[in-house]
């Protein structure tokens, strides 16, 4: 028996024992409600730090790139529970080099990491003792990726966070189903309460074997719009958030909490996100809505190409404009820009996407001072321009290079002078009750962004 095996033995048979400890620890810790929340002073100034930051890396990454068929395989392909679980012998990541993945982040201007921990296939990408169904236990590689990557980013500078799904297809006790994997076979019938309790413990290690972290990042909350709140025979479903959150903001006062469930900000949570939207803007059909949006910093994230896992198919791949453009406009709209890759299931970053975050890398080296530490621009943004403000200066990026006149409506501010930012030539303008107009008909245009500076007063 190797030591994989004798570990694995060595797991089922304390696993009863351990969840015993971790929902009494969870219990305890249920007095740490998220009602009420008041952030500490560690979370306020990361929030700050957040805020300023603009620019990250999201990782989809798990067994299921070997499938190259995205991270939704499982579900989309129907693959029993049997079959699935056969994945991870055949993943084996020899070419992850994380130190390469950190000096790429950094080459391209972010700031932070994402990184998924466990997605909705139930596989985890790091070595937990509340399963043996993960990377150290199940697959040749043998290695927890996650480690590696909190050590190097720990080296480089970079913060890291934890992408976590809240559902699982390959569980029996996350029962009753959702909305999701119920063509899956294999799926039995469990304990909710387990579940959950499954889901502290594993978070609990997260925050505790990783260093100090970023945050945690939850998906999935979606899933059981059908249940979430009412009863399901004896039990009532509740994800338990009060406790979830007072648990990680307990263990890690700094750590930010974020929850991809499209509805606004449940109390607790430190940053909002929008999935593949700018915010307030609805082209997906599942947008949160404007008046929902809170008071806390703001995240979206994007895909490179299509997909957010592996996906050998995805011929969709964004343009160097469009990616930076987005990143603009997100700047624009008050928020962070989340841009994902989905590594090769050797481990390595397709080139394409590589290609494209060098790209946006450089053009940060330019202008990254028009977007980090920004907030969002008192001229409202549109498909043309967008403004971001820092201080007494007020950054208007021109999208489009056809636009000879910036008309918006009139601006509360007080101006001192608007400058073309390359030449520093100053720009004729008027800010009174017909709008604020900014004549560009004679200055040199660039083909991606060309920047207006307007000083106030």
């Amino acid at each position: 028996m190797n030591l994989n095996n004798q570990k694995r033995t060595f797991q089922m048979k304390l696993r009863p024992l351990y969840l015993l400890i971790v929902a009494c620890f969870c219990l305890f810790n249920g007095k740490l409600s998220a009602q009420n929340y008041q952030p500490s002073p560690e979370n306020l100034e990361a929030r700050a730090w957040f805020q300023d930051a603009r620019f990250g890396l999201f990782v989809h990454w798990g067994v299921y790139s070997i499938l190259g068929d995205g991270e939704w395989v499982m579900n989309n392909q129907n693959i029993s529970v049997e079959e699935y679980e056969k994945l991870p012998s055949f993943f084996n990541p020899i070419d992850f080099d994380a130190k390469e993945w950190v000096a790429m982040v950094k080459e391209a201007g972010m700031k932070y990491i994402t990184i998924t921990s466990r997605h909705h296939d139930g596989f985890s990408m790091f070595d937990t003792q509340m399963t043996d169904y993960d990377i150290v236990d199940r697959t040749p590689y043998g290695k927890d990726v996650l480690k590696a990557l909190a050590e190097e980013c720990r080296k480089q500078g970079i913060k890291l966070f934890f992408y976590y799904s809240l559902l699982d297809w390959n569980r029996d006790d996350y029962f009753p189903r959702g909305r999701t994997g119920n063509g899956i076979q294999g799926r039995g019938e469990g304990k909710w309460e387990d579940y959950i309790a499954f889901m502290k413990g594993q978070l609990k290690e997260l925050l505790t074997n990783y260093g100090e972290i970023g945050g945690i990042w939850f998906d999935g909350h979606w899933d059981q719009n059908e249940w979430d709140g009412k009863t399901f025979g004896d039990v009532k479903l509740d994800w338990h958030y009060d406790e979830i959150y007072g648990m990680i903001h307990k263990m890690q006062p700094q750590a930010l909490i974020g929850n991809n469930h499209h509805i606004g900000i449940i109390e607790g949570e430190d940053f909002q996100m929008f999935e593949k939207d700018l915010p307030g803007k609805n082209t997906t059909g599942w947008g949160t809505p404007a008046d929902q949006i809170g008071s806390v910093p703001l995240e979206v994230c994007q895909t490179i190409n299509g997909s957010w896992g592996f996906n050998l198919q995805d011929r969709k791949h964004k343009t160097d404009k469009e990616l930076i453009h987005y990143l603009i406009k997100a700047a624009g709209y008050g928020s962070n820009l989340l841009l994902n890759v989905g590594p090769m299931p050797n481990g390595k970053i397709q080139p394409k996407h590589k290609a494209s975050l060098k790209t946006m890398g450089a053009w940060l080296k330019d202008h990254g001072d028009t977007i980090y530490g920004t907030q969002k621009g008192p001229i409202p943004p549109n498909d043309d321009f967008v403004s971001t403000q820092k201080g007494k200066s007020v950054f208007v990026h021109l999208l489009n290079p056809n636009v000879k006149v910036i008309h918006a409506d009139e601006v509360p501010v007080r101006i001192k002078g608007i400058y073309d930012m390359k030449t520093n030539t100053k720009l004729p303008y008027r800010n009174d009750g017909f709008g604020l107009a900014i004549d560009v008909s004679k200055i040199d245009k660039d083909a991606i962004d060309t920047i207006i500076r307007i000083e106030l007063r």
